[in-house]
C-alpha cells in the first residue's frame, strides 16, 4: 500500500516527503484540506518547515489527497497512537526493538510476546510497524523491567529475528 501511495506522487519528491510525514505522524487531512491531529489543525508552514519544502507543496499534496477517493479514504481516517518509546528513559522503561526477515510472516507478535511472558516479563506497550507503510518495519515492546540475557537469547534464536536492540 505504501508503494502504491508513493507512486501517485512519483513525479514530486517534495510531495512524497509530505505523504511520508503524514503517515509517520498519523496526521489526517480534513474536508477543508487542512492537516489535523484529531481536531487540532497543524499549520502547513510548520509541516513545510519540518521537511524543508515550500508551504504550497503541502497545499498541493492535501488537494491531491482530497481529489483521489482512495487517498481521501486513507488520510481522512488515519490516526495517531501515543507511544511510550520516547518517554522510556524518563519513566525508567525498557524498549526492545526487533527487526525481522519477513514482516508479513504470521505469528511474529505472538511468539515474541509469548517468549517475554515465559520469562516473567510484562509488556506495557507493543507497537508493530506496518510493512505496507514502512520500508524496514520493526516490532517495539516497552516493558517496565530489564530483559534478561536468557530472554534476549531466546528471542534472538527465533527463526524470523534479524536484529534486536535495547534502549
Amino acid at each position: 500500500m505504501f508503494d502504491e501511495i508513493m507512486e501517485k506522487f512519483e513525479g514530486s519528491p517534495s510531495q512524497q516527503a509530505v505523504i511520508r510525514l503524514l503517515l509517520e505522524r498519523g496526521f489526517s487531512v480534513n474536508d477543508d484540506g487542512r492537516v489535523v491531529s484529531g481536531g487540532i489543525e497543524i499549520p502547513n508552514t510548520g509541516i513545510a518547515r519540518e521537511i524543508d519544502v515550500d508551504r504550497r507543496v503541502v497545499d498541493s499534496t492535501t488537494n491531491a489527497i482530497l481529489d483521489d477517493p482512495e487517498l481521501r479514504r486513507i488520510f481522512q481516517n488515519i490516526s495517531q497512537v501515543p507511544s511510550l518509546m520516547d518517554l522510556a528513559p524518563v519513566l525508567d522503561l525498557t524498549v526492545l526493538s526487533i527487526a525481522v526477515d519477513n514482516a508479513e510472516q504470521k505469528g511474529i507478535v505472538a511468539q515474541v510476546t509469548g517468549t517475554l511472558a515465559d520469562n516473567d516479563i510484562s509488556i506495557r506497550q507493543t507497537i508493530s510497524e506496518d510493512p505496507e507503510f514502512t520500508d524496514e518495519p520493526r516490532l517495539y515492546l516497552i516493558t517496565d523491567q530489564d530483559i534478561s540475557g536468557t530472554a534476549i537469547t531466546e528471542l534472538r534464536d527465533l527463526e524470523f529475528v534479524r536484529k534486536i536492540e535495547l534502549q
